[in-house]
């Protein structure tokens, strides 16, 4: 927890309220997202229970397992859940982005999957992992779409671990970068506690309101786990009710209509709390660069419907070989890096973070040579100097680049720092003159400026072995596997 954050927690408690975290939405909300709470059986860790879907809070779709330990029963739900997502996923794939630059094809759209908790998107992988290895034949044969749906939950759930990606959505996690509230990062996992902090009702504070969330009959636990108490005295006996019913199709339709009453009224508050949540979040402007983060996942789902569609899709292994466990952490940590990035420059709440560990600053120009030209290399370049005269703890080495959120197409490289004062020398953003800047592209004496990390300098990819190449440390060369479904399959016990 960053010093910002810990004053923020402190000032909800003081103030009874949830306190700002940002100025501004850094997640894309798109305009037709499908919520999903899913709800599975106590101790099956891969046996649905049920699931709320859609993409009309007024209208959600109830799904519900009556015997989830029943294999078939529970991938007759998949098929049923197959059918609203992928009509979901290929409706974002109906237009296409004309802006897109050059020949690059990219939809118009891209599937936003929203979820309560982390515990949602937990549900989301071991169900895209137990389902997309089926096949619609041979042993425990499912319906042709289920193995075609665990393949994008496996997807959505990959591009939930990319930095800024807005495909697959926890709202909880959301929700908590946004806001900082008096209670715990644990309590926090909670979505109507975090709502009641965020958002409480008329006459109350974030603390009455997060106790009345820990009532399980007010607020039942937003998947995909139950409460305990409802297993025990509701469900249990409901499920038993269908069991005892084979063969009465009256009594099993009276008990399934049980069944179903009992999982709404214990899924709809959370079905509410999370659009809820959407419209907090809507109501809040976005970043500027929450729009580009969205185009890349744009550019990945264009990728991967048109791989799956016309069959040229990489196969999704059970785990990733040393190297490409390798690659893929590396990725993800220059995504990280990039995002924090971009976060600041569009947050001056973000950038004081960055302020106050030294790795950006704010101070005013106190001189300035606009003409200076740089005539070291071939060719003579325009590279003016500025100093700034800065109060924060800078702790940067000279050569370092920055940007400013004023001026985001030029880089200012640091020259020298000293106590107070750091000198930089800018390039690009000066219009094309080698021997005049364009008026206003210049810092001038006496303008209060910013600086902070640059959010697209390039980073070089980490140099690892061949697959054939892995040190014998990792394992060595990894075999041959091929990753198509197979017969052993259908056999797991948890599938």
């Amino acid at each position: 927890m960053s010093i910002l954050t810990a004053l923020a927690r402190a000032e909800a408690v003081e103030s009874g309220r949830a306190q700002p975290l940002t100025t501004v939405r850094h997640t894309h909300i798109a305009e037709r997202p499908l919520v999903l709470v899913p709800l599975s059986l106590a101790g099956e860790a891969a046996a649905p229970l049920a699931a709320i879907v859609g993409t009309d809070p007024d209208q959600p779709r109830l799904l519900v397992v009556a015997n989830p330990r029943d294999r078939t029963q529970r991938f007759d739900f998949v098929a049923e859940l197959a059918r609203v997502v992928l009509s979901y996923v290929d409706g974002c794939a109906r237009g296409v982005d004309t802006a897109a630059s050059g020949t690059k094809l990219r939809y118009a759209e891209a599937p936003q999957v929203i979820v309560p908790n982390r515990g949602g998107i937990e549900f989301v992988r071991l169900l895209g992992r137990s389902t997309r290895f089926r096949r619609p034949f041979g042993p425990y044969p499912v319906h042709r779409t289920v193995p075609i749906l665990g393949q994008w939950l496996t997807f959505l759930r990959e591009r939930a671990d990319h930095p800024g990606s807005s495909m697959l959505l926890a709202m909880t996690e959301v929700l908590g970068n946004h806001w900082a509230t008096g209670q715990s990062g644990l309590e926090d996992a909670n979505l109507a506690a975090l709502l009641g902090w965020i958002d409480p009702p008329g006459g109350l504070d974030g603390a009455a309101a997060a106790a009345l969330a820990e009532d399980p009959l007010r607020s039942p636990p937003a998947g995909p786990s139950t409460d305990p108490t409802f297993d025990n005295e509701i469900l249990a006996p409901a499920l038993a009710a269908v069991a005892r019913s084979d063969g009465d199709d009256f009594a099993r339709e009276r008990a399934l209509a049980a069944l179903t009453t009992a999982v709404a009224e214990q899924m709809r508050p959370t079905w509410d709390l999370t659009w809820r949540a959407v419209r907090l979040l809507r109501a809040r402007p976005a970043g500027a660069s929450v729009e580009v983060r969205w185009a890349m996942d744009r550019d990945v789902f264009t990728m991967y419907h048109m791989a799956l569609a016309d069959g040229t899709a990489l196969p999704q292994p059970r785990r990733d070989s040393a190297v490409a466990a390798a690659g893929r952490l590396d990725r993800l940590e220059r995504e990280q890096a990039r995002y924090d990035a971009q976060r600041a420059l569009d947050d001056p709440l973000v950038m004081a973070e960055f302020r106050l560990s030294g790795e950006a600053f704010t101070g005013t120009v106190v001189a300035a040579s606009p003409n200076r030209v740089d005539t070291s290399g071939k060719k003579a370049a325009l590279r003016p100097h500025i100093t700034v005269q800065t109060e924060d703890p800078v702790r940067l080495e000279p050569g370092a680049l920055l940007v400013s959120p004023a001026r985001l197409a030029q880089q200012a490289m640091v020259v020298s720092v000293s106590s107070v004062d750091v000198v930089l020398e800018l390039s690009k953003g000066m219009g094309r003159s080698t021997k005049q800047p364009a008026p206003g592209s210049v810092p001038e004496v006496g303008e209060r400026v910013t600086y902070g990390p640059v959010t697209d300098a390039y980073q070089p990819p980490g140099r690892f072995p061949s697959r054939d190449d892995t040190p014998w440390t990792h394992g060595g060369p990894p075999a041959v596997v091929d990753y198509g479904p197979s017969d052993n399959d259908a056999a797991e016990d948890w599938s």
